[in-house]
């Protein structure tokens, strides 16, 4: 999984394969949720940081995935970037 950052000025390639293993689907529906919530709170800027990315990434990722609602994909997200932002 690979995303590329466009900003005014530069584009940062960012690569989610430092991970032992592969990604789950939920895995995937869990960093969709984080981008559209830091999109949302105008946030984006951190995914300049790989450290930030990375932190954020291994959040999102294991725990259950019985309930993968819009509500709990969101909760997540907001768990992952409070706990990876000091908010």
């Amino acid at each position: 999984m690979h995303m590329t950052l466009r900003h005014p000025y530069e584009d940062h390639q960012l690569r989610f394969d430092q991970h032992e293993r592969p990604y789950r689907v939920v895995d995937a529906l869990r960093l969709e949720s984080l981008l559209r919530q830091l999109i949302a709170e105008d946030s984006f800027p951190l995914l300049g940081d790989t450290e930030w990315v990375g932190r954020a990434v291994a959040r999102l990722t294991g725990g259950k995935n019985s309930w993968i609602t819009d509500r709990a994909l969101r909760q997540v997200a907001t768990e992952g970037m409070a706990a990876t932002t000091g908010l």
